[in-house]
């Protein structure tokens, strides 16, 4: 398959995806997280995926201590704001009510657009699963041991 063609389905197959996540917290919760129809919420799913792309690297390098001394958790944290930031930006159309639905709402995000990227075969790097042992050091080519030092 052609490199564009199939950056062009990878990203397509990413906001389908981010859509349903961001559908699903919407849903689940309803009344915190509010969405007037289905064009306001490709629309938010769209630019909370821009903002993932273009603003989170830079608030991960601004963040770099809080995420080492949180072990990585103070992600959720930058994924609620570019969330909230989405709901400030669409305000009439898309709202979320407090920061702590914001987190709750990336939270969900998260959760449920792994487990479809997972299951869509839709991640970036590869997670390989070895049964048995591993292998063991190379051998020399000599074939003996190595080199041996009496003393």
């Amino acid at each position: 398959m052609n490199p564009k063609i199939q950056k062009t389905v990878r990203f397509l197959q990413s906001w389908v995806i981010n859509t349903l996540a961001v559908a699903l917290a919407v849903l689940i919760l309803r009344g915190h997280i509010h969405c007037e129809n289905n064009g306001v919420l490709l629309l938010a799913a769209l630019l909370l995926g821009i903002l993932n792309a273009f603003v989170r690297p830079v608030l991960m390098l601004i963040a770099l201590p809080l995420l080492i001394f949180t072990l990585g958790l103070f992600t959720l944290v930058i994924n609620a704001l570019l969330l909230y930031f989405v709901g400030v930006l669409l305000a009439p159309q898309f709202q979320v009510d407090s920061f702590g639905y914001a987190f709750l709402g990336a939270l969900i995000i998260s959760v449920i657009a792994i487990a479809l990227n997972l299951l869509t075969g839709n991640v970036r790097g590869s997670i390989r699963i070895q049964r048995g042992r591993p292998p063991g050091p190379p051998k020399p080519p000599d074939g003996g041991n190595g080199p041996v030092i009496d003393v």
